[in-house]
């Protein structure tokens, strides 16, 4: 059997979309395998991003050694597709010719086609490229705020959701082979369903999702804040399955920046959204992340954000400098003025701020009972999350394995025995 290689960069999104071609280009009787550094696999496909500059590299240095390779002989035929494809298909043809064929994100069906697989839009047949145990649950596509910063809509398009029938069919295969943890993911989730129902129906899609049987955890991922539904965390809050966990980016806090960004809320508006989140789920861990360095980002603009988040003591925080992306409303009306070392400075001292923040956050949590779920071993310890942290992107937990044998994708309680800034400690309890 021939096997492919599934290569692929950036967002858990994109990956949704490798493990459905996966399993599309499977049952035209090829073997798969995932990021393999193996020489094995003669033909290889490589998932790109093409959202900011680091991404944009990282993509072009991976195809640059696969062509490579395919020179050396070790690969036989090589195809890119996704973010990077879709945004500079023409300029990638003229300067890495030696790529079989292009396909964009807007066109999985032309990577299936070309394999020999029938391409099926509707397919809730996943190969996951995660540990058994959890998986991403992607609901839709593309976005419609157009914030003035994100090259997204002019890649991925206008948002479209998934049909809810089919979600729920999807997790149920998922929960069939073993999944009990659920990352729900989009462009933006709070705007799910408006262009299939007319409104926005993410509560009630996450309430089909708690009755899958096997599911136990539901993590809610990249949450648009404006006009954020409220249902949604009444949902949440009554809900058992869903963790008490939020993925919600801000970028900013001045009434200046947001107007500049585009992102459609005021500061009194988010502030007013965090504390509804607060009151309803007290122990809640937000997520979110900020942009420094936009243009015209005085002085002023960056300290009020330094005050915000030493306020909000958000539980997960990550900054990005600005960088400026062709094609969107910042790059063509507005002068990307902002030196930057002072840009990297910014990021820098969010950072410093939210370090400590984190710190004191972890070791409130000293002597806390919680439940955990093990996700690998590593040395010496059991490397397990809370329901607090989703995988890949937040702390984790570490248990001392002490002659102890844990099982990965079982649930244990634990306790909380000692903290790092960005790490905890527990031992077992049961």
């Amino acid at each position: 059997m021939e096997k492919i290689n599934v290569i692929t960069l950036g967002c858990a999104k994109n990956r949704v979309d490798s493990e459905h071609i996966a399993a599309q280009v499977a049952s035209a009787g090829y073997e798969i395998v995932f990021d393999s550094d193996s020489t094995d696999a003669k033909i290889v496909v490589i998932n790109t991003c093409g959202f900011i500059g680091d991404a944009k590299q990282e993509s072009i240095d991976t195809i640059l050694d696969a062509v490579a390779a395919k020179e050396a002989g070790y690969i036989d035929q090589l195809f890119v597709i996704g973010c990077l494809s879709e945004r500079y298909a023409d300029e990638l043809r003229e300067e890495i010719p030696e790529v079989d064929q292009y396909f964009g994100a807007r066109d999985l069906s032309g990577v299936v086609e070309v394999l020999g697989g029938k391409y099926d839009k509707q397919s809730t047949e996943r190969y996951l490229s995660t540990p058994k145990h959890y998986a991403y649950l992607k609901i839709s596509e593309g976005c419609n705020w157009r914030c003035g910063y994100c090259a997204i809509p002019g890649i991925r398009g206008k948002h479209t959701s998934v049909p809810m029938e089919q979600l729920i069919e999807e997790a149920e295969k998922l929960a069939a082979r073993g999944v009990k943890e659920l990352m729900v993911i989009a462009q933006d989730t709070t705007y799910y369903g408006v262009d299939l129902y007319g409104r926005r129906c993410l509560s009630q899609l996450l309430e089909a999702l708690c009755r899958v049987k096997g599911i136990e955890w539901i993590r809610l991922h990249y949450a648009y804040p404006t006009d954020f539904p409220q249902d949604v965390i009444d949902t949440m809050a009554k809900e058992p399955k869903i963790c008490k966990y939020l993925d919600i980016p801000l970028q900013h806090i001045s009434d200046n920046q947001l107007s500049l960004m585009h992102r459609r809320h005021t500061k009194a508006e988010a502030i007013d959204l965090l504390s509804r989140l607060r009151s309803a789920m007290p122990t809640m861990a937000i997520r979110t992340t900020m942009l420094v360095g936009y243009p015209n980002e005085s002085a002023e603009d960056f300290a009020e954000l330094c005050d915000f988040v030493r306020e909000q003591r958000f539980e997960r925080l990550g900054v990005f400098p600005y960088s400026e992306e062709e094609g969107t409303f910042s790059a063509e009306k507005l002068t990307d003025n902002v030196p930057e070392r002072v840009k990297n400075y910014r990021a820098e001292e969010i950072m410093r701020i939210q370090n400590a923040i984190s710190l004191e956050n972890n070791r409130k949590r000293i002597g806390n009972i919680e439940r955990v779920i093990i996700d690998s071993r590593q040395g010496d310890y059991y490397v397990a999350r809370s329901q607090y942290d989703s995988p890949e992107v937040d702390e984790e937990i570490l248990i001392e394995a002490n002659g102890k044998r844990l099982f990965r994708g079982h649930f244990y309680t634990v306790r909380i025995v000692d903290a790092d800034d960005y790490d905890l400690y527990a031992e077992i309890v049961k």
